[in-house]
């Protein structure tokens, strides 16, 4: 049955099965607020409690780390990567993840690889109390090379139009806060793969270089930080938010900051974690182009009001000041 269609690209037999797998991880994440079974064309969720409610959304991908996850055969961690991004993205604005949904893409489907990506989806999704309420997954023969695949993802918040965090709240003299990243996050490895030659020599991925704590694949594969179950209490404390990605970080911080105002930023107050040093000497990387690539060990920026500053970097592990707004 369906052999035509199955030897031109598309196992509809697989399809089935993968969804079967799905449904048990997908409903996991589900809450009160989803009033929608799954199978239906959409995903219905019901928000309440809300006065004048924003809708904030985002979407994003990986990028070439999934070249890099796909040497490892890991794919857990791509899962949490691609949500966790979305998440930070919408957390920039104050609002609190409401439901995510995931675009997988294959060349062909393993139904292993897909259950992983999945898998570690729904476990992002459920430390930040978000629902992974619907996806796709496409099977695209002739499209993509031989195990070769993407992801993308898709997701929706919400936050009271007055508790807004936004660039026009930023004022001359607030504080810039820095909150560690876990390794690269999802930004930089196209670089990467170039510095180390990955792609000629994969192997290299399980070696232990003497300035990292395990292989450079466990290193590289670390995943994206999810910043909302930390930030959520004292979001009323901050009036804007910079998650640092593609850009570095003066690029990202500079989109939260009004126009006449500038930043000052202190680089001597912290560290750069010891892999993008690494990076930097095995490639001969520009100090330049390292810091407009990569998040340098700085995963997000808040910006305070002075009065703020003390009580948030109490609240808040591993914070501190890495500079202020200037004119």
């Amino acid at each position: 049955m369906h052999h035509l269609y199955k030897e031109s690209g598309v196992d509809l037999d697989k399809a089935r099965q993968v969804k079967k797998i799905y449904e048990p991880i997908v409903k996991t994440t589900f809450n009160e607020n989803t009033i929608s079974p799954l199978g239906l064309f959409g995903g219905f969720y019901e928000l309440k409690d809300y006065k004048n409610p924003v809708i904030v959304s985002s979407t994003d991908g990986v990028g070439t780390k999934l070249v890099l996850s796909n040497y490892l055969k890991k794919y857990h961690n791509l899962g949490q990567d691609i949500v966790n991004h979305c998440i930070n993205d919408v957390l920039t604005s104050g609002a609190k993840p409401l439901f995510f949904l995931d675009y997988i893409a294959v060349d062909s489907l393993v139904i292993e690889q897909a259950e992983a990506l999945v898998e570690g989806m729904a476990e992002s999704c459920r430390d930040s109390g978000c629902v992974l309420i619907g996806g796709e997954t496409a099977q695209l023969s002739g499209v993509y090379l031989k195990g070769q695949f993407d992801i993308a993802g898709f997701l929706v918040g919400v936050v009271e139009k007055d508790l807004l965090l936004e660039p026009a709240k930023v004022k001359n003299d607030d504080v810039l806060i820095g909150i560690p990243a876990s390794g690269l996050h999802t930004n930089g490895y196209s670089l990467v793969r170039k510095v180390f030659n990955i792609d000629n020599e994969p192997n290299i991925l399980n070696k232990t270089y003497q300035e990292l704590d395990a292989t450079l694949g466990d290193v590289l594969s670390r995943p994206h930080r999810s910043y909302y179950p930390m930030l959520e209490p004292i979001l009323s404390e901050i009036v804007a938010m910079a998650h640092i990605t593609g850009g570095g970080l003066i690029e990202n911080v500079m989109r939260v900051i009004p126009q006449g105002l500038n930043v000052n930023i202190d680089y001597d107050s912290w560290v750069p974690e010891n892999i993008f040093r690494l990076i930097q000497t095995q490639g001969n990387v520009s100090d330049q182009e390292m810091w407009s690539v990569f998040n340098m060990g700085v995963g997000m920026v808040l910006i305070s009001d002075q009065k703020n500053v003390s009580s948030i970097l109490k609240k808040i592990q591993d914070s501190w000041i890495i500079g202020n707004v200037t004119k």
